[in-house]
């Protein structure tokens, strides 16, 4: 794992973004598409925004997969992820192919379903964020490190609820939904590359706990250090409480 600190969210987004546009165009020449992973949230909205600006990607030859998704929440709410997806990325560059996690129904069906096909072939980028408490995608503290199974149905704890109304997408935390469809985190951890998209000083606190706790469930994302090719973007307001010497030792090199 290396990290890479930036002045602010734009540079930092404009460079991970640098970053898993060259490895989306590396797996399509390497085996004639890419499959990828792609989180939502108000951290990935720069990204996202740069990604689907970058140049010379075939996106009909990317295979889209959902990281996680609200259980009983319809696709018209603001906070669904199927619909920041569809409008931020799939019909902004017009993927054809890509598996959503339809939370307002069958949750079993939708998890064998879109597991099978994540499962089918080897994944080539995950994107990622970091959430409040640490959780990584919807596995909030203390996380599942040891199921195998590709998704999961998950309880939301506070924190993460609370995050989500912080956010702006609800307007209380009642109308949070308590349980939602996540990626496992042995299932992040099986694609061959990781990009971690980390912004803002309200991740500060999760990041400290993440990269200089001890790799535990009760810090999800900590499980990042583990990964051979993860790379985590930081700002300098997410990066504020890591100490010089972390900085140093997970730094990329020159």
């Amino acid at each position: 794992m290396i990290v890479r600190v930036f002045e602010d969210k734009i540079s930092l987004s404009r460079a991970a973004a640098d970053q898993a546009s060259a490895a989306v165009r590396r797996a399509i020449l390497d085996h004639g598409c890419a499959r990828i992973i792609v989180a939502t949230g108000a951290s990935q909205l720069d990204f996202l925004d740069a990604l689907t600006n970058a140049e010379n990607i075939d996106w009909q030859r990317v295979e889209m997969f959902h990281l996680d998704e609200y259980i009983g929440l319809p696709i018209t709410h603001p906070a669904s992820f199927r619909k920041y997806l569809l409008e931020r990325l799939i019909h902004k560059v017009r993927i054809a192919k890509y598996h959503l996690l339809d939370g307002s129904g069958d949750p079993g069906e939708v998890i064998r379903r879109v597991g099978a096909a994540l499962q089918s072939a080897p994944v080539d980028i995950a994107f990622v964020g970091i959430g409040e408490n640490g959780h990584l995608a919807f596995n909030d503290p203390p996380a599942d490190f040891q199921t195998a199974n590709p998704y999961l149905i998950v309880e939301l704890d506070e924190a993460c609820r609370r995050q989500q109304v912080g956010e702006g997408w609800f307007a209380d935390i009642s109308e949070v939904p308590r349980r939602a469809i996540s990626m496992s985190v042995s299932q992040i951890l099986k694609a061959k590359e990781v990009i971690c998209i980390v912004p803002d000083a309200r991740k500060a606190l999760a990041v400290k706990l993440c990269f200089e706790g001890e790799v535990s469930p009760m810090a999800p994302a900590s499980i990042l250090r583990t990964h051979p090719a993860a790379m985590i973007y930081l700002d300098s307001e997410s990066a504020s409480l890591l100490s010089p010497g972390t900085l140093s030792a997970l730094a990329a090199p020159a």
